[in-house]
């Protein structure tokens, strides 16, 4: 078997073997490395962990917030976390401020 690459009439170089075999060891690695980074980001516990520090992170920005620290500027996701964290304060006490009045009328 000859390791020269060989032309068809108008078309491109037929890739040796080596080629071949290199091609299928670089596209396996580029699998694995998705398939990898697919189940780290997946992965319930890598969810849960971030969600956490997520929510920790909106509530230290909150409490920023009210000593009067503002709203993250750098960052403009945690600044609508803090906004949610806020709105989301509220509407739950409006929501038990409005069943205590209405128990008692």
């Amino acid at each position: 078997m000859s390791t020269e690459p060989t032309r068809t009439e108008g078309a491109k170089p037929v890739p040796t073997q080596a080629e071949l075999e290199a091609e299928i060891a670089r596209t396996r690695a580029e699998l694995a490395s998705t398939i990898d980074e697919l189940t780290t980001r997946l992965d319930p516990r890598t969810q849960a962990a971030h969600v956490a520090q997520q929510t920790k992170q909106a509530a230290a920005d909150t409490g920023s917030f009210f000593t009067g620290g503002g709203l993250p500027e750098h960052d403009p996701a945690r600044a609508r976390n803090v906004k949610i964290l806020v709105g989301g304060t509220v509407a739950a006490i409006a929501l038990v401020a409005a069943a205590i009045l209405r128990r008692r009328s």
